[in-house]
């Protein structure tokens, strides 16, 4: 009988902490929020940053396409600022290989910005790792439409 206690004890707690960890993602900015993502077709990273946003509770749709400068264009990610990808999430923009931590922010705080970005594809940012490799220090910049920056976040 005591056995049989101290394995429902086990599941009940089991149960319980399952049921903490999916409220938190149901309450962390990001949470569930749609994701749309303009990627190359042939992208491997950015199939990889894709997974990095989904493993942080977002839901990411993306658009393949070969006119991915077009899309940076149409939503003013400044020259210096563009890198692989462009995504669009909670009426921002979203340049390149950004950790979902800083999205996740960038939701929560709302700064008067058109978007955030990794210029180019540091290695060790995320959809950027590369076995062996040491990751680079790398800064997310905030941007806005008339092309002004300013560090976000550094890793």
């Amino acid at each position: 009988m005591r056995r049989v206690v101290v394995i429902l004890a086990v599941m009940l707690v089991s149960v319980g902490a399952g049921a903490q960890r999916a409220q938190q993602r149901q309450t962390s900015p990001g949470a569930g929020q749609p994701v749309e993502v303009f990627k190359s077709p042939t992208c491997g990273c950015c199939s990889k940053w894709v997974d990095h946003l989904r493993s942080h509770g977002f839901t990411v749709r993306t658009t393949d396409t070969d006119a991915i400068d077009d899309i940076k264009a149409k939503h003013q990610v400044p020259q210096g600022a563009r890198s692989c990808h462009t995504a669009l999430v909670g009426g921002y923009v979203v340049e390149g290989h950004v950790p979902a931590a800083d999205v996740q922010r960038l939701l929560k705080e709302r700064p008067a910005v058109a978007g955030i970005a990794v210029p180019g594809m540091p290695i060790g940012s995320p959809g950027m790792e590369v076995p062996g490799m040491k990751a680079q220090s790398y800064d997310v910049i905030a941007f806005t439409k008339q092309g002004t920056t300013k560090v976000f976040a550094s890793h």
